[in-house]
Parts: structure tokens; sequence; C-alpha cells
């Protein structure tokens, strides 16, 4: 605050004054930076016309009172002129000073200092100048200039300043401000009918404000316009400041941006308005001080919503930026006013305003009533436009378009591009398939590849069968086949051919038909197929299909599952047994045969099916590829078929010999004439031992026309050959006896007789006989030096070595099983032929005793017989009784 005396006064913002002696005669203008705590003065030292300019730091002190940084005088060329206004720029390197002669001095430069600035004449005029003010945006800085009569702009960041006359009337001292960002830092210029806005190069909007302005100032988005109020006297002349005791000025204060008062009030002779620390204080002639302080933002909306004045409280949110929440709140609560007032399409046009943070089932609930059902759909179609509709908001806007009957706007919303698709399409199908709109729930299932739902409606609602198969068609393996899993009996039911059609090119080497197909897998090289066996319950009611789907897989796929084989061959066998042309049932025939001796079918399964169908060509063929012989036995015997069971017999009578003994039993048991049949198997049997005789007369003992005449050959034969086996039995027991009796001599000739060895030539080299030899019992010779090379023992005789060691080994392999007692006698039990059981261990030298001769106990005079005895390993086999 300046002070007539030449002191400074500084206010706290506790409001704590101090002050210091700036001039020694008085101050005229202050100006105090935002940016810097720099502080521009003018005043007079001295008496006259004598105006001197001085910098202050505030931040700086000098014997306890803030640094002067500069003084210089404040005159235009040399003619003593009285200061009008003051401006400085926040960057510290303008400063313009307004006379009252119509001129202007610029200081450009560090204005803190006298040697880094100059001093220029940038305006001048013959009417006093009553307001500056610098503009500054980006790198362009503008040097606004007001008078009593006009309005000028200068460009400083140009050298040569150029200079635009803005409007050719002015205002009084005061009357003149620049506007913050907000209003694009417009100069403002209050006049008595209007207060204008200027741009640096034209002229803005203007504010019809009436009255005779005294002051005009802007902060924070506000215009503060001090008025004289009408009833006062006339307006002083420039520059006084003298005004009557009962003088009313009006201070008001408007909120350009949301148009409207922000506040009004008169006052008693104001001195000036000062905005700091977030208060406007208004200064009086009469040393009072008053604070305005401005609300809150939700205090102010809270007024405005008192008074129903939304608009003005959605404009008042917008410019302090509040947040959406805050907006949507506001919205809500003007979309309730209007809807209570009956406004529904206001109400609705402000609750959509709202999606996004209200509950939308609060505006729903709203306009659920029939006669507001068009509002509801725009607020739904606002909601889905927005991507935050669920399935039940879906179902609810599609009712709305069914019930409106509005096909137009219906089709409008499910044809939208897929990228403006904000809808559960699912639901949508769901609703439109239920409201009856078929061909639009279509389109949508297929637009959007919902496959199982257009096939759903396609096959269940509009029973379009053939476009179905044919969509079907179109897709991709794996769809395509699910599909045809859920949908192909109806298809089969109602499209045979060309569902059959599908399935074999589908389980064989798909490839998708259209727009649709698969290309990444062509590409490739790969090969799509469908199991066929999980597509034959599909054919339940069409054999026809069925057979014909079958074959065409075995030709194209022989490796086709095991189930296509049965399948098919139960379908032909079902058609032979109810073929009735002789002709047509042999080809059948053969069809069945040739797949049963394919590779791919299951015995078992076969069998059961043959036989199911009494397929008696079938039946025989698996019996005989199963080695079943029997079968094929009991299968002729079933039939009665004589002749097939002695054919039966020997072609398999090798494999298993029992044949010809059942066939046997078989003819004994039958009470008609079978002699013929009787003597063939018994011609066999004879011929080839398979049973005993007395076996034989039993048998054929149960039947009552086999005659005594019947076996008489076969038992002829039988005596015949059992008399010559005696005969051949006692010769060889003759032969052996012989042959025991000449070695029992043998060795008893060695054991009591010298041996003479005369032979002459070596057993190993044939050649003559020389000393040293060597001569063995067994009546071989040889050289030393042979008998040395080739002998592998001294003991043995190299020629008879190998004989004797497999002698050797027979008899060790007896004495092994010779103790195997409890396997004897396990093997005796479990046996049907005891008899032969004993025979064959007695083959094996159970039951003989091994006596090997070796020389006596102590005995030391035994000859070289003895020795040679033992070399040779004569073996004495007695026979225990």
């Amino acid at each position: 605050m300046l002070h007539m005396d030449g002191k400074i006064w500084l206010m706290t913002r506790s409001l704590q004054l101090t002050s210091f002696q700036a001039y020694k005669l008085r101050v005229t203008h202050l100006y105090q930076l935002k940016q810097h705590s720099i502080l521009v003065s003018v005043g007079q030292d001295e008496h006259g016309i004598n105006p001197l300019v001085k910098v202050w730091n505030l931040d700086k002190r000098d014997s306890g009172n803030p640094l002067c940084t500069r003084i210089f005088p404040a005159i235009p060329g040399n003619k003593p002129t009285e200061v009008s206004c003051l401006s400085v720029h926040e960057n510290l390197n303008f400063m313009a000073i307004g006379f009252t002669d119509g001129s202007v001095v610029l200081t450009k430069g560090d204005i803190t200092r006298d040697r880094h600035s100059k001093t220029l004449t940038l305006h001048e005029g013959t009417s006093p100048v009553t307001g500056l003010a610098f503009r500054q945006v980006a790198k362009v800085t503008h040097l606004f200039v007001a008078t009593l009569e006009k309005v000028h702009c200068y460009t400083l960041s140009i050298k040569e300043y150029p200079k635009v006359e803005l409007d050719t009337h002015g205002c009084a001292l005061r009357c003149s401000s620049l506007a913050d960002p907000s209003q694009d830092s417009q100069f403002i210029v209050a006049g008595d009918e209007c207060v204008y806005l200027y741009q640096p190069d034209e002229r803005g909007p203007c504010f019809a404000f009436d009255g005779h302005k005294l002051l005009a100032h802007w902060h924070r988005g506000y215009l503060f316009l001090l008025i004289r109020d009408a009833k006062s006297p006339n307006k002083p002349e420039f520059g006084s400041r003298e005004s009557s005791s009962s003088d009313k000025q009006l201070l008001t204060i408007y909120d350009l941006d949301n148009k409207f008062i922000a506040y009004s009030a008169s006052f008693d002779d104001v001195i000036d308005v000062v905005a700091e620390w977030g208060s406007f204080y208004i200064l009086t002639r009469d040393g009072k001080v008053f604070v305005l302080q401005e609300k809150d933002t939700q205090t102010k909306l809270e007024m405005l919503f008192k008074k129903n004045l939304f608009v003005m409280a959605i404009n008042l949110a917008k410019s302090q930026h509040l947040d959406s929440d805050g907006l949507s709140e506001i919205f809500r609560q003007y979309g309730d006013h209007l809807y209570l007032k009956g406004d529904h399409d206001g109400a609705i046009q402000q609750y959509i305003r709202t999606i996004g943070k209200l509950e939308p089932s609060y505006v729903i609930r709203k306009f659920l009533d029939a006669q507001r059902i068009h509002n509801l759909t725009a607020y739904l179609q606002a909601l889905h436009r927005q991507s935050l509709a669920n399935a039940d908001h879906t179902t609810l806007l599609l009712n709305c378009y069914t019930k409106l009957k509005d096909s137009s706007k219906l089709e409008e919303f499910i044809k939208s591009s897929e990228s403006e698709v904000h809808f559960d399409v699912e639901i949508a199908i769901k609703v439109l398939r239920q409201a009856g709109y078929h061909s639009h729930a279509v389109f949508l299932a297929e637009k959007h590849m919902h496959h199982e739902w257009y096939l759903k409606i396609q096959l269940e609602d509009l029973k379009n069968y053939q476009e179905g198969l044919r969509y079907i068609g179109r897709l991709p393996f794996e769809q395509a086949e699910s599909n045809m899993k859920r949908y192909g009996k109806t298809l089969m039911h109602h499209v045979p051919e060309g569902t059959t059609l599908l399935l074999k090119g589908l389980c064989t080497n798909y490839q998708p038909s259209g727009d649709t197909a698969d290309k990444d897998s062509l590409d490739r090289g790969q090969t799509n197929k469908a199991n066929s066996e999980e597509f034959i319950p599909i054919f339940a009611n069409n054999p026809r299909e069925l057979k014909a789907f079958l074959e065409h897989m075995i030709e194209v796929e022989p490796r086709s599952p095991q189930g296509v084989y049965d399948t098919l061959l139960e379908l032909r066998l079902q058609d032979w047994a109810h073929e009735q042309d002789p002709e047509r049932k042999k080809v059948l025939q053969g069809e069945a045969v040739s797949l049963l001796r394919s590779d791919h079918t299951v015995f078992d399964k076969a069998l059961v099916l043959c036989q199911m169908h009494n397929f008696k060509e079938g039946v025989l063929y698996l019996y005989e590829k199963g080695k079943l012989y029997q079968q094929i036995m009991h299968y002729h015997m079933q039939n009665e078929e004589y002749g097939k069971v002695i054919e039966a017999c020997k072609r398999y009578g090798d494999q298993e010999g029992c044949l010809w003994e059942q066939a046997l039993g078989y003819f004994a048991r039958k009470e008609e004439d079978c002699k013929a049949y009787i003597s063939e198997v018994l011609h066999h049997i004879d011929q080839n031992n398979l049973m005993p005789p007395l076996l034989v007369v039993q048998t054929l003992a149960h039947n009552s026309t086999a005659t005594l005449s019947v076996i008489k050959d076969y038992l002829i034969n039988k005596l015949q050959r059992e008399s010559q086996q005696i005969e051949d039995d006692e010769r060889k027991i003759r032969q052996y006896r012989e042959e025991t009796a000449h070695l029992r001599s043998e060795i008893q000739e060695l054991k009591t007789s010298a041996k003479i060895f005369q032979k002459t030539k070596c057993n190993m080299c044939n050649s003559p006989l020389e000393l040293p030899s060597v001569h063995f019992l067994c009546s071989h010779s040889f050289h030393q030096h042979c008998f040395e090379s080739y002998a592998e023992s001294e003991a043995e005789c190299p020629t008879c070595t190998p004989e004797n060691r497999k002698v050797m080994d027979m008899l060790r392999a007896q004495d092994q099983k010779r103790d195997l007692h409890d396997h004897f006698n396990r093997q005796l039990r479990s046996s049907n032929d005891g008899f032969s059981v004993v025979a064959d261990y007695f083959g094996r030298g159970v039951f003989n005793k091994l006596t090997l001769v070796t020389d006596p106990p102590g005995s030391k005079t035994v000859g070289s017989l003895e020795v040679n005895l033992q070399r040779d390993l004569l073996i004495h086999t007695k026979r225990n009784c």
C-alpha cells in the first residue's frame, strides 16, 4: 500500500502492517510481480513534476528495509509529465510507464539494473494513457495500451514494434485489465456501456454491463467491476479521487464462462480491490478492509441445485474441472428434476450422460411404463454404444424393439459392423428367437459365427434342413464334425442323400466349401478325417444309406475303425437273410464271405453275427480260421451231415486226432444204418492207431444196428498186427540177449586173458606203426606223437572218446532225474494213463542202478588190463526186479 507521506506499507497474511520510507514526499504507483519478490514503485522525492521509478527486492535488506536495486526518472523525452499507469512483465525484461500526455516509455532488458536495460518512447499521443498490460503467449510478447480515446497493441517480439489500433474508444483510469489463459489472455476494457475483450489483432466479444465504471479487475476467471451508483453525483474529472461522503459504489463479480453474477454488493468509496492468498480484499477510503472468500465448488453447486439451475451447475463443474463422478451426480439430479417435471425426453438425455457412473437399473426402473418405452429404448441404445450393457440390458432392448414393432431400428442394431457391436450376441439371438424374429436371429448367428444357434434356428424353427446341411458343409472341420454329431439324425431323416454325401467327405478328406474354408490347414496339406465309427448311430433308421456309407469308407479308407467292418458285416448278413432271389442271395453271400476273409473283422463279433443269421459258410470259415476243428465237427453233427463229418475228419484229422474218435462215437449213437461211415472211420482209426480195440468195441456197443460184421475186418487186422508186433518183439529180445551174452564174454575175456595188439597201422595217421606207440583195449593203436597231438586225455582213446561221452552224459542226466520223486508222484496222480508215466520213467533209467568197475580197495598189483578197463569206463547194468 502506498501513502502520501512517501512510505510503502506491507501487510502480511495475518493482516500485520510494516512500512519503510520509499520516497521523501509521496508514492503514486506500485506494481507487485506475482512470480518474483520484486516491487516497482513510482513516487516523488522533490516538489514539482519529477516522478522517480524505484525497483525494490523484498527478499534482500538494506538497514532493515528492502533493498532498492535501481532508481531512474520517469520522464518521456525532456518534458516532465505525471505518470498515469505502470506495468511490468513477469520475466523482468519489460516495463511500461504511461503518462498523462499520452506517451508510453518502454524499458527493455533487466529492469532491476541500469546497465542491462535501455529505455525508449514506445507510444506518443494526446490522450492520457489509462491502462497498460503485457501479454505473453509462447515466445510472442504484446503490450496493450489503453487511453481515454483508443486502444492499441504493440508486438514487442518484433524489432520494429509494429502497432495495431484495436478500437477508437478507450476507458478511464484503472478500467482495464488482462484476462488469464482461460479467456485466452485477452485485454479487458470497461467502458460505460460495455466491457470489451481484445485479441492482439482484433476486438473480441463484448458484454453489456451498463453503468459508469470506476475499476475493472480480473482474477481466476472472475471479472470485478466497480460501478458508480446511479444516484450518485456526476463523475469527477480524470485522475480525481475525491468523492462526497454520500458516494455509493456497486461491486459486482462476474463469471464470464458460466455467465452468472457470483457476487454483488454496495460499498462506500472503494479505493481498490486486491486478490491475494485465495481471497479478495476490498479497501475503502474510511480505512476499512473487507474480505471476500470464494466458496468451495461443492457449496456453489448446492446453491445452484436449490435454485434448480442445473445447466449453470454443469457449466460451473466443467470450468472447475470437476471429476466425472461429480459431473455424473449433477446429471442425475438434473435428470430427476426433469423427470418430476414430466420432461421425460430431457430427463433421459441427462441420464444418458451418467452412463458408466450411475447404476443403469436406477434409470430403467423409472421408464418401465409402456408409454415411456421409447425413452427406455434410447437409454439402452446409449448403454450398448458405450459397451456397458449386460445380457439383461440386451434382452430388454430387443424386447423394446419387438414391442414397438420397430424393424428398422432392430435391423440397424443387429446389422452394425463388428467394431460397433456392443452387446452380447448370444443373448440377442435368444431374445429374437423367442420373439419370433427368426430371420433376424439367423442373420445375427451367421454374421457372428454362432454356428450352433444358426443350425438350431434353421433346423428346429424354420425346418430348413437343406440350408442347415449346406451351412455345415461350409464350416471348419472341428465345428462341422461336432454339429453333424448333434444334428445328424435330424438331417438324415429329412435329407438322407445329402447328409450321407457330407459324411463321406467328413470322414475321408474334408475340405469346407465357401468362404469359411480353413485355408491354413489346406495350405499346410493337412488332412482332416473324422472317425466314421462315431457317425454310425446317425443311420439308425436308414440302413440303405448306412450300407453305402460303410462301403465307401472301406473302399476309400481300408484302415477304417473296427466298428465300420462289424456294422457292414451285419448289414450284409441281414440283406442275405432277407433276400428271396437265389441269384441275388448268392451274390450277397459272396460279399459277406469276402468281408470275413479280410483282415479287419474281429473273430468273436463276426462269429456271433454269423450264428445269429445262421450264415453257414461264415460260421464254418471262422471255425476253420480259428482252428476250432471240433466246432466244425459238432456243427456238421448238429445238422446230421454225415458226409461233411467224414470230410472234416479227413481234412483236419492230422491237426487234431480226436476228431476220428468223436466221429466214431457220433455214428455209434445213431440208430440209423451208418455202417459205411463207421467202416470208413474204423479204417482211419486202425490205420493211424488212434484208439485201443477195446475202446472201439465199447463205443460201438451202444449202437443197436452195428453188428459184429462192422468191426470184423478191423479186429482181424488189429489182431494180425498185434501178432506181428509180438513176433518182432520176441525176435528183438533174442537178439538183445545174444548181444548181451557176447558183451559179457568179451568183458570176462578182458578180465582174465591177455590182450594181444596186432595193429600194424596208426588209427590216426594210417601210417605203419613204429615205436614208441600207444595201444588201447578197444583195439585202437596210435603213434605216440600222433596220440599226444590229438588226444584230449591220456586215459581215453581219441577215437572212442565222443561215443563214450554221449553215454556218460545220458547216464548223468538219468542220475539227476532219479530223485525227482515228488514230480513223479504228481504226474502219476494227474495222468489218466499211469502205466504210460511209469514206462516213461523206466525209459529214463530212474529205476536202474549204475555200477562203475574200479580198482579193489588196497590192491596195488592190478595189471595194465585193469587200468585199461577203468579208462574205457565199462558199464555193467543190472535190471532190478
